[in-house]
């Protein structure tokens, strides 16, 4: 055979018209051989004279389907094949830039949207607990919007979804909230974390059941997270920028920027983060993992150090509302950092150094909980449940089984008695557990403690 065909695009050319002549039946191997050598010498002959492959590989098929019927066949499918390919690319190119557009047009959106208040006679530097309240309604649905667009999302899935935004929306702008109160703020810190279970949904196409798919959400999350800080980066050195130079000829525009330029690039930048995650997630991906790699070490000795100190020196857990925020704030992060680290792992690698060090990090994670949940009941028990200290003790208690079931089923997939595949489904099962408890903080604490 010609050596134009034996690699590349030509080879598959060349081992799909085969394929096609074998299917057929009218052509045996020995037979399908000696036709493909003539083919090959025809190809081979265009090429030199100039043809590129898609027409030498026509004119060749033309050719040799004067003398046999099932080469004529595949050369007109062929043909049409060359033919559809401008309108799929032009399709494709259609798409993107609708696609871009719709991401962009979303991100002014959600920019025009944390003005609307004002409308309602709510000012942005005075309405406080309206902007705090509904501050995720001002972007999430956009988000929501966008990949229920790009997975075709099913008509009936993504009007649930829609339904879901409705009544977040309708409940935390209806409840009797006493202003700054902490009912409303828990509501305010929550209700993202609700929603963004609503986001997931439409990311996965309704097919959040999939554990496969909640673990792309997992990687597309983290990977959002980092398109956000890197805009923010940026966006701070514009911002310092222009304030340098307007403020070289006389103008003072700071009012602008707190006004405008913050709030509402801030919101939109969100959407365009989310953009730039989901198209280019190969970036992205790796330096998620690398950033996990980083900062497990540095948190696993963290909280060593705290655990060990503490023992050292006798010293129980002061759980003051700053400090206890803190702590969970640590918590949090540990558990994001295992979730990713989790997600970002080849589920078929063996057992690994990096894996005893998540397992030492979920170890001293786990106690570390387990001492501030301890703390946190002797504060319910001298000065009784209040809205803060009550969402403190659930968010303790489900950080607490998320570590517990992810330290039990990394040991077992250290010593070779379970697969990594459990804790992949175990840490993406998790999830609806935090949106439930937000659910929960949101719907039921505000008259469970008198909209206090």
């Amino acid at each position: 055979m010609n050596g134009e065909t034996g690699k590349g695009p030509e080879a598959a050319r060349f081992a799909a018209w085969r394929s096609h002549l074998l299917r057929d039946g009218t052509v045996a191997g020995t037979d399908a051989d000696e036709l493909e050598d003539a083919l090959s010498d025809e190809f081979g002959a265009l090429r030199a004279a100039g043809l590129d492959a898609d027409e030498a590989f026509l004119i060749a098929l033309k050719r040799l389907g004067e003398r046999h019927p099932a080469t004529r066949e595949f050369g007109q499918r062929y043909t049409r094949s060359l033919w559809d390919r401008p309108v799929e690319a032009a399709g494709a190119v259609r798409r993107q830039r609708t696609e871009t557009l719709l991401a962009f047009g979303l991100a002014a959106l959600a920019a025009i949207a944390i003005r609307v208040p004002e409308l309602f006679g709510f000012p942005l530097a005075e309405g406080g607990g309206v902007y705090l309240r509904n501050l995720s309604l001002f972007v999430l649905p956009g988000l929501a919007c966008f990949f229920a667009w790009k997975r075709r999302l099913e008509s009936s899935k993504a009007l649930r979804i829609g339904l879901a935004f409705l009544a977040a929306a309708v409940l935390v702008n209806t409840l009797p909230f006493v202003p700054d109160g902490a009912t409303e703020s828990l509501a305010a810190l929550h209700l993202p974390i609700a929603l963004w279970l609503a986001v997931g949904a439409a990311y996965t196409g309704g097919h959040w059941s999939s554990a496969s798919n909640r673990m792309k959400f997992v990687r597309f999350s983290g990977e959002l997270f980092i398109h956000c800080v890197l805009i923010a980066l940026g966006g701070v050195v514009l911002i310092g920028l222009t304030l340098l130079t307007f403020r070289a000829i006389g103008v003072d525009a700071e009012w602008i920027v707190e006004a405008w330029v913050l709030p509402s690039g801030a919101l939109g930048a969100i959407v365009v983060a989310a953009w730039l995650a989901d198209n280019r997630s190969g970036v992205a991906g790796s330096m998620a993992p690398m950033l996990t790699r980083v900062f497990t070490p540095l948190f696993a000795a963290a909280l060593l150090a705290f655990l060990l100190t503490m023992a050292w020196t006798a010293t129980g857990v002061r759980m003051e509302r700053e400090v206890l925020i803190g702590f969970d704030l640590l918590l949090v992060v540990v558990v994001g950092l295992v979730l990713y680290a989790v997600a970002a792992r080849d589920p078929g690698a063996p057992p690994g150094a990096f894996d005893v060090l998540q397992v030492v990090l979920v170890i001293a994670a786990l106690a570390a909980d387990a001492v501030a949940l301890g703390a946190i009941g002797a504060r319910i028990s001298e000065f009784g449940f209040s809205p803060n200290r009550t969402a403190a003790l659930g968010v303790n208690l489900v950080l607490f089984g998320n570590l517990a079931g992810s330290a039990w089923l990394y040991a077992q997939f250290l010593r070779g008695k379970g697969a990594f595949a459990a804790l992949e489904r175990w840490q993406t099962g998790f999830l609806p557990m935090y949106a439930g408890w937000a659910v929960v903080v949101v719907a039921l604490f505000p008259p469970l403690f008198g909209y206090r």
